[in-house]
């Protein structure tokens, strides 16, 4: 499964910055755009991971649980 998230990556005076729109508590940095890339990514895989144990976490036991598939 995969999503396809909006980046946007500044140029501060040290790192690039990179952010998500979709995910706006996901951030990254790195010396160079890829190395700002990749930080972001793990950034974002961090919060939907924190987000899905949250969830489910507080759900009730009796509960469907089931994945889809979203392309």
């Amino acid at each position: 499964m995969y999503y396809n998230f909006t980046a946007i990556f500044e140029k501060g005076e040290k790192y690039y910055i990179g952010y998500c729109i979709e995910i706006p508590e996901a951030n990254g940095q790195g010396k160079n755009i890829d190395e700002c890339k990749q930080s972001l990514i793990e950034a974002i895989k961090l919060v939907l991971e924190d987000r899905k144990t949250d969830i489910i976490r507080s759900l009730p036991g009796d509960v469907i649980k089931e994945e889809v598939r979203v392309e």
